[in-house]
């Protein structure tokens, strides 16, 4: 085999492995995924769908699957009323994690054109 060939065979190749570098999630946690990012972010279903699967996999890119677990489980426990949720809004290390998880799908969803409301 000629060096050219050989260089564009090996460059196809970490080209086509780049996908398998992501962490990998159970489909039912992508697919949730998607569904809440949807009713967060109404729109045209078929552009949603598509904007909201690229979130999580830009999310599976940068997080593990228990990282994501943790984080998201972290964030969503915040809304917790009484005392329950006390727990989740005094701890620091908990507050810090949520802002990187919410720094991380805002960054997600902008790459991937969802419109991020101020609110």
């Amino acid at each position: 085999m000629r060096p050219v060939p050989r260089l564009l065979a090996a460059l196809a190749g970490l080209l086509l492995a780049a996908p398998v570098l992501a962490h990998d999630y159970p489909t039912a946690d992508r697919v949730l995924y998607v569904q809440e990012c949807m009713d967060e972010h109404p729109g045209p279903a078929f552009e949603m769908v598509h904007k909201c699967s690229c979130t999580i996999d830009r999310l599976a890119r940068d997080l593990s699957y228990d990282d994501f677990v943790t984080l998201s489980t972290e964030s969503k426990a915040t809304s917790i009323g009484g005392e329950r949720g006390n727990v989740i809004r005094d701890t620091e290390s908990v507050q810090k994690d949520i802002r990187r998880f919410r720094a991380l799908q805002t960054e997600a969803k902008k790459a991937c054109f969802i419109r991020i409301d101020s609110r």
